[in-house]
């Protein structure tokens, strides 16, 4: 690494130290999914709340059928009935058993659940007259087939902290402790800037010397895939005042962060350093990365920046080593990187000494996961990162790495996958500004 890079570390500790988590907000519980909790969620009651049962069958006094066998079956009589709506259940004694029904509560003077299928009449217990007695084949002792209050939960819990991100596991644990309106970190706004005279909207004709603006597409569906909302500003031609005008609709539309990709390096048509320099400041870094080298970290009118590379690969790659993080921070959340594996390479890796990140597609196999790569790594080459799961990370001042030697692997996926959802569940959304509006 040169005197003048920095580490990727480096570079994401010193982005990540301006960035703070957003303000909170209640919501209805249907509304949390993928959102970040804001409160520690601790249980009120106990779960379940009383004993009930795990299977259909009849509650008995264990004592009874402790010595129950097919060869010399015991006789219950059969009383009562199970019914959820009632207060209270009458006392369970000696000699008797109660139908009940999976989750129904169990009668006072019971301690076991004996199954339907330990009876001599298998037979379902619903829609049929039960009988008057039953014969027991096969015993049960003490706490079979019940689920005793606060089995799964005790009251004072703490069942989920702030800082998670929801899952619909979670969103049914705050249904069964009475949770309706939690407080979550309101979900972020991010601005996704394109610039140049040379690009086109992805439905107007391909016309020779332009390209469709297939960037913002793609870091529009990476905002999404991270929990937050996606703002598209258009395309603004290579004039500073277009640029401005779009930046202004950003902030006018309350964004918490605007991503740019290419228009800010030291060249004479990015416009883009321009704009953002005339109404707020850029930082400029060359980290010590492959792809996507050159990283820009500043601000619009207080609304945090961060300008990433042009090649498409560089900015797909960039967005999850630095966007992601800092998104993660604004939505409040505590994990700020994606899953990784330990990963076995099938053939030999050539790198140039730059902390790189190789598109290669992960699998398991003999008891172990293995990785090759997908295809040519250039940075303008989509089709390879579209082929690959995993970037394979190969360390700084490593240029040569050998079949089978083990490597850190980054999977590739929306946050939802990082925290345990299927992809699409995470609830964002995506908005467009019209390019000719304004």
């Amino acid at each position: 690494m040169s005197k003048s890079s920095l580490s990727v570390a480096q570079a994401l500790d010193r982005l990540l130290a301006t960035i703070y988590p957003l303000s909170k907000e209640q919501v209805p519980l249907l509304g949390c999914l993928g959102r970040v909790l804001a409160q520690d969620v601790v249980a009120i009651i106990d779960l379940p709340p009383f004993s009930n049962s795990a299977m259909d069958g009849y509650a008995v006094r264990a004592a009874d059928v402790i010595h129950a066998s097919s060869e010399r079956p015991v006789t219950l009589t059969v009383v009562g009935d199970d019914t959820v709506e009632k207060e209270t259940l009458r006392l369970l004694g000696s000699g008797e058993a109660m139908p009940i029904m999976t989750g129904g509560p169990l009668p006072p003077g019971s301690d076991a659940v004996l199954p339907v299928e330990f009876t001599s009449d298998a037979s379902a217990m619903v829609g049929r007259t039960l009988p008057d007695r039953i014969e027991v084949l096969e015993p049960v002792v003490r706490g079979d087939y019940l689920r005793e209050v606060g089995q799964d939960v005790r009251r004072g819990t703490l069942v989920l902290q702030d800082g998670h991100r929801l899952r619909p596991q979670d969103i049914s644990m705050m249904a069964a402790l009475g949770i309706s309106n939690p407080s979550v970190y309101r979900r972020p706004m991010v601005a996704i800037l394109s610039t140049g005279d040379e690009l086109l909207e992805i439905g107007e004709p391909l016309i020779p010397g332009h390209l469709r603006d297939a960037n913002s597409y793609g870091l529009a569906a990476a905002v999404q895939a991270a929990g937050a909302v996606a703002l598209r500003l258009g395309i603004a031609v290579d004039q500073v005042e277009a640029v401005v005008e779009r930046l202004d609709h950003a902030v006018e539309a309350g964004v918490d962060l605007i991503i740019s990709s290419a228009g800010v390096s030291m060249g004479v048509f990015d416009f883009v350093r321009s704009a953002i320099e005339a109404h707020g400041e850029l930082s400029f870094w060359r980290v010590n990365l492959r792809p996507g080298k050159p990283i820009v970290s500043g601000s619009y009118r207080t609304v945090p920046f961060l300008g990433l590379p042009g090649n498409p690969v560089s900015a797909l790659v960039t967005f999850q080593i630095f966007a992601y993080p800092v998104i993660a921070r604004l939505s409040g959340s505590r994990v700020a990187e994606p899953l990784k594996l330990m990963v076995r390479v099938d053939h030999a890796l050539q790198s140039d000494g730059r902390e790189s990140y190789l598109r290669a597609k992960v699998r398991w196999e003999e008891g172990e996961y293995r990785a090759r790569l997908t295809g040519s790594q250039d940075s303008g080459v989509l089709s390879s990162l579209v082929a690959a799961n995993a970037l394979l990370v190969v360390p700084a001042d490593v240029e040569t790495v050998t079949a089978g030697e083990i490597l850190e692997a980054i999977l590739l996926g929306s946050i939802c996958h990082w925290v345990g959802l299927g992809e699409g569940l995470c609830g964002a959304d995506a908005v467009e500004i019209d390019p000719d509006e304004g």
